[in-house]
């Protein structure tokens, strides 16, 4: 059914859940899997001080991009532990275009990415990246939740017995 999954990943827990859900999915289609993540340089102001007297601080810069190159690593390292082997990538840019750039280049499939929750002003004023994912992407949207038990993602594919 599917043969290219991108899974778009940031270490969270919601992030795991959906390392798993689309784990256990590449498994069941002997798909090939892409990790993702993405350095959004929105992150990487660190804001300082106000002005005084009319003078403002420029805000300091903070590069976030070892800190996610490590979430990448510990995502891949995670998929190696359910005997998946995944084309690894980082990007850095806005997470909804460089996920929807990302998929188009795999041929991705499937994009799987995990749940936020929020509340509804905090939607509004930072929107979600599920939502604008739906209205970019050319390929199938999951946004994965389901928790999948260690014994499902054991190398062997086949079904657990309900």
């Amino acid at each position: 059914m599917y043969r290219t999954i991108l899974l778009a990943y940031d270490g969270s827990l919601e992030g795991r859940l959906a390392l798993r859900e689309g784990a256990r999915l590449a498994q069941l289609c002997a798909a090939r899997v892409v990790l993702l993540a993405v350095v959004d340089p929105a992150e990487d102001f660190v804001p300082l001080a106000g002005g005084i007297a009319g003078v403002y601080i420029q805000p300091e810069i903070a590069d976030r991009t070892d800190d996610v190159q490590a979430i990448l690593d510990e995502g891949s390292a995670r998929l190696d532990r359910m005997g998946i082997t995944a084309e690894a990538r980082l990007e850095r840019g806005e997470p909804v275009d460089r996920i929807t750039a990302v998929a188009k280049q795999v041929a991705a499939d499937l994009v799987v990415v995990g749940h936020h929750k929020r509340g509804m002003v905090a939607r509004w004023l930072i929107g979600s990246v599920a939502a604008s994912l739906t209205d970019s992407l050319e390929c199938s949207l999951l946004i994965a939740r389901m928790e999948i038990p260690d014994q499902d993602l054991a190398v062997n594919t086949a079904p657990t017995p309900a």
